[in-house]
C-alpha cells in the first residue's frame, strides 16, 4: 500500500472535488482518495501495482489535470491582473456597443443597430469570441464532467454561456438573411460577462483562499535558506541543500538555526515560538536539541546537523497540517451529499424555468435569459468552501499556537468532549523527577546502591528512570551502562548483574513476585510527602527504597479550573501509588483519581468510560499511554517536537503548556460554529436567489439577469471566505 499527495488543477467548486473524489474511489487499485478543494490536492492510497502515471491518467479522465506530487514548501504564485484589465476593457466596450441606445448614450455611427444591423451584429460576435477562448477551460471542463456524469459548476456555466452564444449566433444569421428585427435578440454581452465575472470571481477567490494558508506558508518560510559552517579559514555560508547529516554548523546571536540538530558547544537562549507556541526564549546548552528556524538570541553556539530536508521538524509539521486538511470532518459529508445532487437539480430547474417561461407567454430570448441566470446564480461555490476553508484556517491557527491536529474530524469531535483523562507524571507534573530520599537497607553505601540502580535503569525511557539517571550523573556516580534490563509493563524492570536477579519498580512488583514488604511505613512517609516510590530488590529481598519527587506544572491548576468551568469531568489516571496521586490531585483540585494502574488497565478505564457514552479525551506522554491515547475519542500527546512522526495521538502539544488543551477545545467549538454559519448562508443565498432567477417574482418587479447572478455568486463566496478568516482572530487563553 502506498500513499501520495498530488496537486490538482481545474477544480472550481465542491461538485468538482466531490466528482473527482468519487471517480478516483471507483478505480480498481485505489483504496481511498480524498480531494481537498481549498488546497487543490488529492490524497490517494493505492496498491503497489498502480503507478503514478495511472493515477494522473484517472485524474485526466475525470476532467482535471495533475500537476505532480504536491510540494509542501511551494505555493502558487499570485495570478496576473493584466488579463482582467484587458478583458474588462473588452467587456465594457461590448456592453457599450450593445446597450448604449438603452441609456441614451452617444452611439458609434457605423455600429448603430438600426442603420447598420450587420456591422452591429458582426462586431458583437468578434468581441465575444475572445471571451469564449478565455473561458474555454470552463466550457471544456463542464462538457467533460457532464460526459463523465459528474456535472459541476463548470457544467452549469458552460451550458449557460453556450446556450446564450449559440442562440445569439442564430440571430446573427437571421440578420444576415435580412431579418433585422433579430438584432434585439442578441445576448452576446451575457456570454461575455458571465465568463468574465466567473474568471474574476475565481481570481478573487484564489487570492482570498490563499490567505487561509498563511499559517502554513509562514511555517514553510521560517527556515533560512543559508547555513554557517566553520572552516579552517573562519566561517562561510552554504545553502541548506549543501548541508549534510553530521555537519557541524554554527549560529551567532541573531541567526536562525538552519537545520534540526544537537548543540555540541556553547549555550544560548532560543526563540521557538513559531513551532511550540511558547513565547519565552528557551535556554539551550550542550546535548540539547535545536529546531530549524528558531532564533538565537545571545551567544555563539555550534550544533551538529541531525535532521535535514523532509526529516526536519518543520517539514513534519507542515506535512501533518496539510494532511489534516485533506481529511474530512463529519459535518462536511452533509455538504458533499448535497453537492452530489445539487448540480443535476439546478440543470433540471433551469430547463423547467425555460419551458414554463415559454408556456406562460415570455419570449424565447427572455426565457433563455432566465435559463442562463438560473444556471449561473446557483453555482455551488459557497457551499463547497463552507467546510474546507474553516478547517484550513483552524488547522493553521492551531499549528501557529503549538497544537498539531492530525485529522480535521478531531476539530469537530472536540466540541463534544465531556470527559478528559490526564496521566500524571510528565503530563500534569513536569516529569523532571529527582531523587528526594533514599532508604538504604543493604550493606552497601548509598553511592554503591545508586550505582547498582543506575545500571538497571539506564536503558529505560520512563520519566522516573530518566530522573534517577540524571540525579546519579549529576552526583558523578559511575555505573555500568551495558546491563540488559527487561521491562515489566506497569511494574518496573528486571535485570541480571553477576548472575544475581534484581528488580526495580513500584509496590506492585512486590506483589507480583510475592516479596515480603517490611518497609511499608517508610513507603507511606515518602508517599505522604508526594514522592513516587521505587523499590530495589535483590534475590527477592528489598535492599533499598527510593523516593522520587516531581513538581506540578505551572499551567496544570489553571487548566483544570478552566475545564471545570466548561463542565468537563476531569480524571487523573496514573500508575503511581494512591497516596502520591491523592496529594497531587488535592493540589490541582481533581476529585476523581484512579491510581496504581498499568497501561492495560488505563486502556480498560478509557473503554469503560466510552461504554457509559462518555466522549473521552486522553492526555498523556504518547509512549507509555499509547494504548489509552489510541482508544480515546481524542488522544492528546505531549510528545514534543522531536517525536512528531512517532506519536500515536490525534493531537500533539508542542510544549508543556496544558492551557493549549483549553485553546484546542475553544478552536474546535468556534470552527464548528463557523462551518454551520457558512453552510447556513450558502443555503440561504440559493434559497433567496433561485426564485428571483427563475422569474417567480417578475410581477412584483423583482428579476435578475446573468450579470447580476454572477456578481451575487461572487459575493456569496466572498462572504464565506471572510467569515472563515475570522477564525484567525480568535483570542486564546494560553497566549
Amino acid at each position: 500500500m502506498q500513499k501520495i499527495l498530488l496537486s490538482i488543477e481545474g477544480m472550481s467548486c465542491s461538485a468538482c472535488s466531490n466528482g473527482l473524489e468519487k471517480y478516483l474511489n471507483r478505480q480498481i487499485g485505489i483504496k481511498k482518495a480524498t480531494v481537498n478543494l481549498v488546497m487543490a490536492t488529492a490524497s490517494i492510497e493505492y496498491d503497489d501495482n498502480i503507478k503514478i502515471t495511472d493515477l494522473e491518467r484517472f485524474i485526466k479522465q475525470a476532467g482535471f489535470k495533475s500537476l505532480g506530487i504536491a510540494k509542501l514548501d511551494e505555493f502558487d504564485a499570485k495570478s496576473s491582473k493584466l488579463p482582467f484589465l484587458i478583458y474588462g476593457f473588452l467587456a465594457i466596450l461590448l456592453m457599450y456597443i450593445s446597450m448604449s441606445h438603452m441609456f441614451h448614450l452617444p452611439i458609434i455611427t457605423i455600429l448603430n443597430m438600426e442603420n447598420y444591423p450587420i456591422n452591429y451584429s458582426i462586431c458583437l460576435v468578434i468581441l465575444t469570441i475572445p471571451f469564449l477562448i478565455y473561458g474555454f477551460d470552463i466550457i471544456k471542463s463542464g462538457i467533460k464532467n457532464l460526459i463523465h456524469k459528474m456535472p459541476n459548476m463548470d457544467t452549469l456555466v458552460g451550458i449557460g454561456v453556450l446556450s446564450s452564444f449559440l442562440y445569439s449566433l442564430f440571430s446573427v444569421f437571421q440578420v444576415l438573411l435580412g431579418y433585422t428585427e433579430y438584432t434585439h435578440n442578441l445576448y452576446f454581452e451575457s456570454t461575455a460577462f458571465v465568463i468574465y465575472f466567473i474568471k474574476l470571481g475565481r481570481f478573487i477567490d484564489k487570492n482570498s483562499k490563499d490567505k487561509t494558508k498563511d499559517a502554513i506558508k509562514k511555517l514553510v518560510t521560517i527556515t533560512p535558506k543559508m547555513a554557517k559552517i566553520k572552516t579552517e579559514d573562519g566561517y562561510r555560508e552554504i545553502t541548506i541543500d549543501e548541508v549534510k547529516k553530521g555537519d557541524i554548523l554554527c549560529a551567532f546571536a541573531g541567526d536562525k538555526i538552519a537545520v534540526d540538530g544537537k548543540i555540541i558547544d556553547g549555550e544560548a537562549h532560543l526563540d521557538e515560538a513559531f513551532i511550540t507556541g511558547e513565547s519565552k526564549p528557551v535556554k539551550k546548552g550542550i546535548n540539547d536539541s535545536v529546531i530549524a528556524g528558531s532564533i538565537n538570541y545571545d551567544n555563539l553556539i555550534f550544533y551538529k546537523a541531525e535532521r535535514i530536508g523532509k526529516d526536519s521538524t518543520i517539514s513534519e509539521v507542515v506535512k501533518l497540517v496539510v494532511e489534516a486538511t485533506n481529511t474530512k470532518a463529519p459535518i462536511s459529508l452533509l455538504a458533499d451529499r448535497i453537492s452530489n445532487y445539487f448540480v443535476p437539480i439546478i440543470i433540471i430547474l433551469a430547463i423547467i424555468t425555460l419551458i414554463f417561461s415559454l408556456l406562460f407567454g415570455a419570449s424565447f430570448p427572455m426565457s433563455l435569459t432566465r435559463f442562463v441566470t438560473v444556471l449561473v446564480v446557483a453555482c455551488p461555490c459557497a457551499l463547497g468552501l463552507a467546510t474546507p476553508l474553516a478547517i484550513v484556517v483552524s488547522e493553521g491557527v492551531c499549528a501557529k499556537n503549538g497544537v498539531l491536529v492530525k485529522k480535521s474530524e478531531t476539530l469537530e469531535l472536540s466540541s463534544k468532549i465531556d470527559t478528559i483523562v490526564f496521566d500524571k507524571t510528565g503530563t500534569l507534573t513536569n516529569g523532571n523527577l529527582t531523587i528526594a530520599k533514599i532508604f538504604n537497607y543493604s550493606k552497601n553505601s548509598d553511592s554503591e546502591l545508586l550505582s547498582l540502580l543506575g545500571s538497571l535503569e539506564y536503558s529505560s525511557t520512563h520519566p522516573i528512570a530518566r530522573g534517577i539517571i540524571n540525579y546519579i550523573e549529576e552526583h558523578n556516580i559511575e555505573f555500568d551502562k551495558n546491563i540488559k534490563a527487561e521491562t515489566l509493563v506497569g511494574l518496573g524492570i528486571k535485570g541480571i548483574i553477576k548472575k544475581t536477579d534484581y528488580y526495580v519498580g513500584n509496590a506492585k512488583i512486590l506483589k507480583e513476585f510475592n516479596i515480603n514488604n517490611k518497609y511499608i511505613n517508610d513507603e507511606k512517609k515518602l508517599a505522604n510527602d508526594g514522592n513516587s516510590i521505587v523499590y530495589i530488590v535483590k534475590n527477592k529481598n528489598i535492599i533499598g527504597l527510593i523516593g522520587v519527587k516531581d513538581t506540578i506544572k505551572k499551567t496544570s491548576k489553571d487548566t483544570i479550573d478552566s475545564l471545570k468551568r466548561l463542565n468537563i469531568d476531569v480524571i487523573m489516571l496514573t500508575g503511581d501509588n494512591n497516596d502520591t496521586a491523592l496529594k497531587i490531585g488535592k493540589e490541582l483540585g481533581i476529585e476523581n483519581i484512579i491510581s496504581d494502574v498499568v497501561p492495560k488497565e488505563k486502556a480498560d478505564v478509557i473503554k469503560s468510560l466510552k461504554e457509559k457514552d462518555k466522549r473521552v479525551m486522553m492526555v498523556g506522554d504518547g509512549i507509555n499511554d499509547a494504548p489509552s491515547l489510541t482508544l480515546a475519542d481524542i488522544g492528546v500527546s505531549l510528545t514534543g517536537a522531536t517525536d512528531i512522526a512517532s506519536s500515536s495521538a490525534d493531537v500533539i502539544l508542542m510544549n508543556d503548556n496544558l492551557l493549549k488543551i483549553v485553546d484546542f477545545l475553544y478552536i474546535g467549538k468556534r470552527t464548528l460554529i463557523n462551518i454551520k454559519q457558512n453552510l447556513f448562508w450558502a443555503f440561504f443565498y440559493n434559497i433567496c436567489m433561485l426564485p428571483l432567477a427563475m422569474g417567480l417574482f417578475v410581477n412584483l418587479g423583482f428579476e435578475i439577469n446573468p450579470m447580476i447572478a454572477c456578481i451575487s455568486m461572487i459575493l456569496s463566496s466572498l462572504f464565506v471566505i471572510f467569515n472563515a478568516l475570522r477564525l484567525k482572530r480568535l483570542k486564546l487563553k494560553s497566549v
